[in-house]
């Protein structure tokens, strides 16, 4: 008879009895990293290996609990040996990184959404962290969370930059929106927080992932400006308008449209092939090792990504590209079965290069019939000795065959700088490095563990140039037969290429984050789940040219109770420290409580066959911040001695002493005061889920500093001095809501998965310092978002009409120019008959909706995401619009009014002079932003089947995807539409991912 070894469990001896088996999910596929344990604490806890095998010894008849991230836990009873156990999916059994801790997806108390980027990265390939999260998760509108703004991101619990993370070294990004999410994280954390949350390594096989990608982008919309001829032709009439004489003959206009000679007659259009490629490419490669035992676990992953651009001349057709190589490390070490620590470390190298010239900004100033860019070298008479000395000369003679054009007005010009003027080169270095230490004190209490973090963080960047000089040359023309030759040049500049390099733009950032926290996580009587954070937590960061570092320091405390994950309740607070208060108020207490109640099984609910679980929550909160506080020391007054000379009847005199702002002593915190209800289930046995918050906040006493809040001897005009202090004053409300809904369904050989996200609010100025003569003016009451201006009775047809309308006070009216309403009645037209027009959306769009949707079949799999945007404004107030003077002249003022087009004119006369009263802010140029964009297709392939050496490559995948392939919207052309920068570009890509 077989003996077992004894253990001794409550004073009786008890066996031993080893178990050993595989662990397999739903589709009979090993689960790999899965936890065993006995039921008691101190019981060592074994993970399933790279085939889902686990050996461990447990007392005879103890329960194993054995659990992996999104499947439902599995109890066994360890009284004989069993081979294989099947794990099933479940619904929120994803752990979720909230503040300073790891909770179950389905025991958080609402205000937290998160995107698993392990399981989406297969199917959706994407560059930016947070492309298109909108459509995957309610509550985030693309730039905010709940419209808040300025949001806090980290990268693994430390304030970081965006762009120190690509998406493959992602696991997890969480979105804490709600108050009660964030409370723990303290001031900078107030309106919100994105957590990213990179990858660790896995004990069992080492694994190799390799993904390689190429991508071609083509503009979506260029800016269409006139040509030479239509240009001259309409400033003609510009001028005309003026009261003016023709600038252009009728035979300049005629040479200039025939094109028979574009150097002499020339026609630059920035957007053409001469300037510009119909497309470029972008490139990436991105290798991953992990792997590990239960001993050392580690994660690493190197990646380099390309990316050129659209300029196809001169320095820039080489010089025009950015470069990005990225090392990351994480490694997670056992010492003992107390204590474990990490040591993670990141090195980004960023470089751009560039040319010394604006191409985008010229693109938009530059008329076409300025000058000629190049000047061919075989059209100067032979005969001009002078000319031919300049070219012998030159040091910039373009493909061979060209000088560079110019004239005394454009003796340099962003052209031929491209061509000969130097090149720059911006490099930005990041260095990142945390580490943390974690023990487990359970021989202390049960249940006890301590954490701490600490994090240094290094970013530089500078600029290098060569910036040379060059000599332009404006051509004097003559024809001979028939035929068009250049009979001198005149030189402006020379050529000069001194080989210095020059530094500009050095900067650099630190950060340093420390964290130290205890933890108590225990289960009384199976029912009563108890966990507690005891915190302190801090973050500077410093930079240069800056006196004074940003700070945040706190101490937190959470307690958080559920019974049997049906009752919950959560009571969080931090006690916030800031320099920017008075030193009496630098310290305030941040509180927050969450309940929760999982409805769904109590009685009534429990047996209803179509609810397979229902959880409502609710949270009240209230978080100092000072987010809003600009500057130190507002809370002192200024006093200065440079103020006014006073001459005395000897005349000697002095200098006074001035005051420039009051003190305030007495200056707080503005506060976040929200409150939350939410609920989230999964219904008709996991075919649909839903889940939605409805909030309600309000941050109170912002801080400003308004003349109308005191009497007026406050100020005075001569000595200009003031006594007006900044104060606690305005208060914003927002008021909105965000829901979810997912549908899962297989229809035949086929499963799919479609997502509905959306995300409403409403974000009002709801009190405000001001005095303005009409009620209409007043901000208070209005979105915080609110666009300005004087509403539009149309174009002036007639003199007569302007002489029997209101007065404008804009500048010089005649027909042709804009009619505004008179809203006080006062027969003025001025700034007081200024209204509110719409919200302008700086926030969000108050109406976002995403759309996501998932189709598997066989080895096949199409994936696809839509984002609308709805409720938002802009006005058309850049150059290609508000045109007058000596701006270029687009495509828009062939709408313009003339006699003949008073009737269906669209744009204002045009004019020579500046017109203050049509290009100023006016409901005459805004256009809805209303769109719905399909931002993502990828269609995806399984090769792994195909493959006859699966002990080399274990994994292989293609995949071809569209970036911004289609906008829906009225306003399209306008949304496509870039001035001023480069094109809004869709992506083609091509890519292949292996597992080793």
């Amino acid at each position: 008879m077989l003996a077992f070894p004894k253990a001794n469990i409550m004073g009786q001896s008890t066996p031993i009895i080893k178990i050993r088996a595989t662990v397999i999910g739903a589709d009979k596929q090993p689960i790999v990293g899965a936890e065993v344990k006995g039921s008691d604490e101190n019981a060592k806890v074994v993970t399933t290996d790279a085939v889902g095998k686990f050996s461990i010894d447990v007392p005879k008849n103890d329960v194993i609990s054995i659990v992996a991230k999104g499947f439902v836990i599995k109890y066994i009873t360890a009284t004989e040996q069993v081979s294989e156990i099947a794990l099933t999916p479940a619904i929120n059994r994803e752990k979720v990184r909230v503040a300073f801790r790891d909770v179950d997806k389905q025991d958080i108390l609402g205000g937290v959404s998160s995107v698993n980027v392990t399981e989406l990265l297969p199917k959706n390939y994407f560059t930016y962290p947070l492309a298109d999260m909108e459509a995957l998760i309610p509550g985030f509108n693309g730039n905010s969370n709940w419209g808040m703004g300025n949001y806090l991101f980290m990268i693994d619990g430390v304030p970081r930059e965006i762009g120190n993370v690509a998406p493959t070294e992602i696991e997890q990004i969480v979105f804490l929106k709600g108050a009660n999410a964030v409370a723990l994280y303290g001031s900078r954390a107030a309106k919100g927080v994105v957590n990213i949350i990179t990858k660790r390594g896995v004990s069992g096989k080492n694994r190799f992932d390799l993904r390689i990608n190429n991508g071609i982008n083509t503009p979506k919309a260029t800016p269409r400006y006139l040509g030479s001829a239509e240009y001259m032709s309409l400033y003609n009439e510009a001028r005309r308008n003026d009261g003016l004489t023709n600038l252009y003959s009728d035979l300049d206009i005629y040479n200039y449209a025939s094109g028979t000679n574009k150097y002499r007659y020339p026609n630059i259009d920035f957007y053409s092939p001469e300037y510009l490629k119909s497309a470029y490419g972008s490139y990436d490669a991105t290798a991953e090792i992990s792997g590990g035992n239960e001993r050392v676990k580690y994660y690493t992953n190197l990646g380099y990504a390309k990316t050129s651009s659209l300029l196809n001349f001169g320095e820039a057709k080489n010089n025009n590209s950015s470069d990005r190589l990225n090392f990351r490390g994480n490694i997670d070490v056992n010492l003992n079965e107390y204590i474990t620590f990490n040591a993670d470390a990141t090195a980004i190298f960023f470089t751009g290069r560039g040319v010394n010239a604006n191409f985008w900004n010229s693109a938009t100033t530059i008329r076409p019939n300025r000058f000629s860019p190049l000047i061919p070298i075989d059209l100067v008479e032979k005969e001009d000795e002078a000319s031919q000395v300049f070219i012998k000369n030159s040091n910039n003679i373009i493909d061979g065959k060209y000088l560079l054009g110019g004239t005394q007005l454009d003796q340099t010009n962003p052209l031929a700088t491209i061509y000969s003027g130097g090149n720059n080169q911006y490099a930005n270095r990041q260095f990142q490095f945390n580490t943390g230490i974690k023990a487990d004190l359970r021989n202390v209490l049960k249940g006890l563990t301590f954490k701490s973090a600490f994090a240094v963080d290094y970013a530089t960047e500078y600029s290098l140039s060569y910036n040379y000089t060059y000599a332009t040359y404006a051509p004097t023309w003559n024809r001979y037969s028939g035929t068009d030759l250049i009979s001198s040049l005149t030189v402006y500049n020379q050529d000069s290429r001194s080989g210095t390099q020059n530094v500009s733009g050095n900067r650099y950032r630190q950060t340093i984050a420390l964290s130290g926290q205890f933890n108590y996580d225990r289960t009384f009587n199976s029912n009563h789940n108890l966990s507690a954070i005891l915190l302190l937590n801090g973050f500077q960061q410093s930079e240069s040219a800056i006196y004074h570092r940003t700070s945040n320091a706190n101490l937190g405390f959470l307690a958080s109770y559920n019974y049997k994950q049906k009752y919950y309740a959560d009571l969080s607070a931090a006690y916030i420290h800031s320099a920017k208060l008075p030193q009496s108020n630098r310290q305030a207490l941040s509180p927050s409580v969450s309940v929760g109640w999982r409805i769904s099984e109590e009685a009534f609910l429990k047996n209803a066959n179509k609810i397979d679980d229902l959880k409502l929550t609710a949270s009240a909160s209230i978080l100092n911040t000072d987010l809003d506080i600009n500057n130190y020391f507002l809370y002192q007054g200024i006093y200065t001695g440079a103020g006014q000379w006073y001459g005395w009847k000897d005349g000697t005199g002095i200098q006074a002493t001035e005051s420039r702002r009051g003190d305030n002593p007495n200056m707080t915190f503005p506060k976040r005061e929200e409150i939350t209800v939410g609920f989230e289930g999964s219904f008709f046995k996991k075919f649909l889920t839903l889940n939605g918050n409805f909030f309600i906040n309000k941050i109170s006493g912002n801080i400003i500093q308004a003349a109308v809040l005191f009497p007026s001897y406050f100020t005075t005009g001569f000595p200009v001095s003031s006594f007006i202090p900044f104060v606690n004053y305005n208060d914003d409300k927002r008021v909105g809501f965000d829901f979810g809904a997912s549908m899962n369904r297989k229809s035949g050989s086929v499963n799919w998965t479609m997502g509905l996200n959306a995300t409403y609010y409403e974000a009002t100025a709801s009190k405000r310092a001001e005095l303005f003569e009409n009620p209409y003016q007043n901000r208070q009451g209005k979105p915080l978002d609110a666009m300005w201006g004087l509403q539009s009775l149309g174009l002036f047809q007639t003199k007569e009409e302007i002489v029997s309308s209101p007065t404008q006070t804009f500048g010089q009216v005649k027909p042709g120019d804009i009619k505004y309403k008179d809203q006080n009645g006062d027969g003025i037209i001025d700034t007081r008959d200024e209204v509110y027009l719409g919200r302008g959306g700086w926030f969000g769009s108050p109406l976002t909706l995403g759309l996501n949707f998932t189709a598997e079949w066989k080895k096949l799999t199409f994936f696809a995401l839509g984002v609308g945007r709805f409720g938002g404004n802009a006005m058309r107030s850049n150059s290609y619009f508000w045109i007058d003077a000596e701006d270029k002249y687009s495509e828009v003022v062939r709408d313009r009014w003339t006699e003949e087009t008073k009737a269906t004119a669209k744009f204002p006369r045009l004019t020579t002079l500046v017109s203050d009263n049509n290009f100023r802010s006016s409901d005459f140029w805004m256009y809805k932003t209303n769109r719905f964009d399909l931002t993502k297709v990828q269609v995806s392939y399984d090769l792994s089947n195909l493959l006859k050496m699966k002990s080399f490559v274990r994994e292989l995948g293609v995949y071809v995807s569209g970036f911004n392939l289609l906008t829906i919207a009225e306003n399209r052309e306008l949304l496509e539409l870039n001035v001023g920068s480069a094109p809004q570009t869709r992506m083609f890509n091509l890519g292949v991912k292996a597992l080793f």
